[in-house]
């Protein structure tokens, strides 16, 4: 599947508490501004194909979180989801974007939602592609005693950064990993994925981009009540996206859907948790026809 519009999108970065955070632009700057947001280990080409389509007619901005893509790596593992709201804050000041209609996947979308229900009159509209905290780590989050989660993070921590990235041989080589990883892409995703989600090392071997100290959960983060509240205080339109192959289950069941203002919750069959690759048409269908009714 061909990328149009690709030419249109320029590479540019702001400043976030001392951080240097890349985004991509994809200009028709007088429209209607559109922020998507990959998850955890991903980066902004993620949304290439998704983008070069919404471009036409929104302000489309995709950017890479922090720890992730081109933007940089935090010193001292500054991963906590107060760190990426701030980001989120400063992306949206410093362009001008507000009321801003968010597109966000799995972590992306968790840090949409906290954005949003810290600010709801910055927000037009959402769609959260399985970005809620699942009901059971909430559960753990709210009961977890304090000593156990600070040991965790501290032995995962000594952990990580004694293990850097595994090294691929060759590009083909990180790109069946990727294919691995989501058996649902096809071969032209998985390698447009990779290229762009990887970087070449100085022996000619290939590393994934992102921090490898992105895999230690942070101790003191938000807990499961923190985002019940936060999904409260939103007052725009949410559409909870989920792929019923995904590990995540039904929002419209487990009733998380139940704490938000406007909720619709959208199933998608033969999907994983990268529906908007697995399933693109209708997942661009759905979100073309909620962005126009708003």
């Amino acid at each position: 599947m061909s990328i149009d519009n690709a030419a249109r999108a320029a590479s540019k970065f702001i400043e976030s508490t001392r951080l240097r955070l890349h985004y991509r632009d994809w200009g028709n700057i007088e429209a209607p501004p559109l922020l998507l947001v990959h998850g955890g280990f991903d980066h902004c080409r993620s949304w290439d194909w998704a983008a070069s389509q919404l471009c036409n007619d929104y302000r489309v901005i995709t950017p890479d979180l922090r720890g992730h893509g081109d933007s940089e790596w935090s010193g001292g593992n500054a991963y906590s989801m107060a760190d990426y709201v701030c980001d989120m804050a400063e992306l949206i000041d410093q362009l001008a974007l507000s009321p801003v209609s968010i597109i966000g996947h799995s972590l992306g979308g968790a840090i949409t939602l906290k954005y949003a229900g810290a600010f709801p009159e910055k927000v037009k509209q959402l769609v959260i592609i399985e970005g809620l905290v699942p009901p059971q780590k909430m559960q753990e989050e709210n009961e977890a005693p304090p000593a156990q989660k600070l040991a965790r993070w501290v032995k995962q921590m000594q952990r990580f950064v004694k293990r850097p990235h595994r090294r691929y041989a060759s590009q083909e080589e990180a790109i069946k990993r990727m294919h691995e990883a989501n058996s649902h892409l096809t071969e032209t995703y998985a390698r447009h994925l990779a290229i762009h989600g990887s970087r070449q090392n100085e022996d000619g071997s290939y590393s994934w981009k992102f921090d490898p100290l992105l895999r230690a959960h942070q101790p003191f983060d938000m807990n499961g009540r923190d985002s019940q509240q936060l999904w409260q205080n939103i007052d725009c339109p949410v559409l909870l996206m989920r792929g019923e192959d995904s590990w995540a289950s039904d929002p419209a069941k487990d009733g998380r859907a139940a704490y938000f203002q406007q909720a619709e919750v959208m199933n998608f069959a033969d999907a994983g948790h990268w529906l908007h690759h697995d399933q693109f048409d209708l997942f661009m269908a759905a979100v073309t026809g909620v962005l126009k009714t708003q």
